[in-house]
């Protein structure tokens, strides 16, 4: 089940970061534009089309790797038309009850299709509850969570990172009982959120659009209600409320901050958490930043709270949901503010940058990598004792592909240079983690020292260079800590521990690969001919 896993995140990862460039070439002619406006922080015209490209990887992922059970196809074809219905109001601004049919449509998919709905009653798990609660509420939860996703999605990285954050809580909580179906339905939309967070970070290039937002609070509601189901595994289905984390107490905020002010609910205006972070002096950076640290707070909560009874969990969440409640309407009425030395226009960063211009650390971090990190794929390639041979024919095509791409087509050269990178390198250390390099002390020992050496220069690298070649985002932070504490976590097999492992040092390259193609744009067909050389090099393992 771990190479599947594995396999299905960066089959999904792979395809949406193919998808995303010619997507943006065809958004314009299409019209799915995002169009600045008075409640949008953005001042030009950006692309919608992110959602599909995350969500057509993700549905082919599952269409492949997953089981083609009655549960599998609803979730798929309830994918399908909140994706559909969300694209067709990104072109024409659909209205609300139009926007509903869709939803209703999905949800009514899986409920009754897949069978997937709430079972148990709240504080008394040993009565289940009756179908004509139990479908009315699911139905209402769906379709409230998903549109919770799509108000949250109001800046760079926002709603992606959020969904991320709680689809790993979910995936954690599969993984601790068991269940494979959660499983694979939910690593392959962490791929594809992966691929495209990428592109959607700020300054972002590409917008998911209302179907990728919609659909990513539909597939969390629905992975949600599936993980806590007392049929399936021993979690109560109150965590829901914290595995969804800060979209839905950031739409309770807003209606309860609108209600108490005597407005319509939804009356749509700046009054999210966002909002507020920018209008109380934070950053863009800083605010996508602090929320990403409480929606890890609130998933986090439902991991220390999973053996928890409903008299602790909804209570707390009571607890908490009031102070943000709280919060807000303090912050509408302006008693709350950041310091002066916090405002606008402070930027200790941007000071630290400055002060370290013109030294060492400026420069030396690219280069090294740009010497090491070639050589290291360049020389490691014939280590491995055996290349399997579904991986050796799959390298072999990807050669010719890139090979290709670098002889006819040289506008579009960085991007076969990147899938070849991209996926050459994952071959290349997962079968090093499936070899006898992986039980040799002295290799394994030298292998993680360079990891981390490596890992020291590309964090020097983002972190002091003022150049606008590459931009540390919040993704950045948020990749490296889930990299370096997955392998971490409590109740984690060594199986599992080592496929974190390698997608801590897959990061690791993989933001290497992007320092050097900025800094190097000059000579970016050399590093095609590094990708050529790992993927020949595979191949003909086969057969030597």
């Amino acid at each position: 089940m771990n190479g599947e896993l594995f396999f299905s995140f960066m089959t999904s990862l792979l395809v949406c970061m193919a998808l995303i460039p010619p997507l943006r070439l065809i958004a314009g002619r299409f019209q799915i534009m995002d169009v600045p406006g008075d409640r949008k922080v953005h001042a030009h015209p950006v692309p919608r089309v992110g959602g599909i490209a995350f969500a057509v990887a993700a549905c082919l992922s599952i269409a492949w790797w997953a089981p083609k059970d009655h549960r599998t196809l609803s979730v798929l074809f309830g994918s399908l038309v909140i994706l559909g219905f969300g694209v067709w109001d990104d072109r024409v601004n659909l209205g609300y009850r139009t926007k509903l049919v869709g939803q209703l449509l999905a949800s009514l998919a899986v409920v009754f299709v897949g069978e997937i709905r709430f079972h148990d009653m709240p504080f008394v798990l040993d009565i289940a509850m009756p179908a004509w609660a139990g479908i009315p509420l699911t139905l209402l939860f769906l379709v409230a969570v998903s549109n919770a996703v799509n108000l949250a999605d109001g800046l760079d990285g926002l709603a992606g990172g959020l969904s991320f954050l709680s689809l790993c809580g979910i995936a954690y909580l599969a993984y601790l009982s068991s269940d494979s179906m959660v499983l694979i339905l939910t690593v392959p939309f962490l791929g594809g959120l992966l691929g495209f967070l990428r592109y959607n970070t700020y300054p972002a290039k590409i917008f998911m659009g209302d179907g990728g937002s919609q659909l990513l609070g539909f597939m969390m509601g629905v992975l949600a209600i599936v993980v806590t189901d007392s049929t399936r595994g021993p979690f109560s289905p109150s965590l829901t409320l914290f595995l969804l984390g800060l979209p839905f107490l950031d739409t309770l905020g807003v209606f309860g901050q609108r209600l108490a002010e005597g407005r319509s609910p939804f009356v749509g205006d700046r009054t999210h958490v966002h909002h507020k972070l920018l209008a109380i002096g934070l950053s863009h950076f800083e605010a996508v930043t602090v929320i990403y640290a409480i929606q890890a707070g609130m998933v986090g909560l439902a991991y220390a709270l999973r053996w928890r009874s409903d008299f602790l969990i909804v209570p707390l969440y009571l607890v908490i949901a009031g102070s943000v409640l709280a919060l807000f309407i303090g912050a509408g009425r302006g008693l709350i503010a950041l310091p002066a030395s916090r405002r606008p226009g402070w930027n200790a960063q941007g000071r630290m940058i400055k002060f370290l211009n013109g030294s060492w650390l400026a420069d030396l971090p690219i280069r090294f990598l740009a010497i090491v990190v070639p050589f290291f794929l360049i020389a490691t390639v014939f280590l491995p004792a055996n290349v399997p041979s579904d991986v050796g024919y799959l390298s072999i095509g990807l050669f010719a592909v890139v090979l290709v791409g670098l002889a006819v087509l040289p506008r579009l050269v960085p991007y076969f240079v990147r899938g070849g990178l991209y996926v050459g390198t994952t071959f290349l250390l997962y079968v090093h983690e499936d070899s006898w390099l992986r039980t040799a002390s002295g290799f394994a020992v030298t292998h993680n020292v360079f990891f981390l050496v490596v890992a020291i220069m590309v964090l020097l690298s983002l972190r002091f260079s003022e150049e606008s070649r590459f931009q540390t985002t919040p993704l950045d932070y948020l990749m490296v800590f889930l990299a370096v504490m997955f392998p971490l976590l409590p109740e984690v097999s060594v199986d599992v521990s080592m496929l974190g492992v390698l997608s801590a040092k897959l990061i690791v390259l993989f933001f290497s690969f992007e320092l050097l193609l900025h800094s190097f744009s000059d000579r970016v067909k050399q590093l095609g001919f590094v990708s050529l050389w790992i993927l020949f090099g595979l191949g003909i393992r086969v057969w030597f």
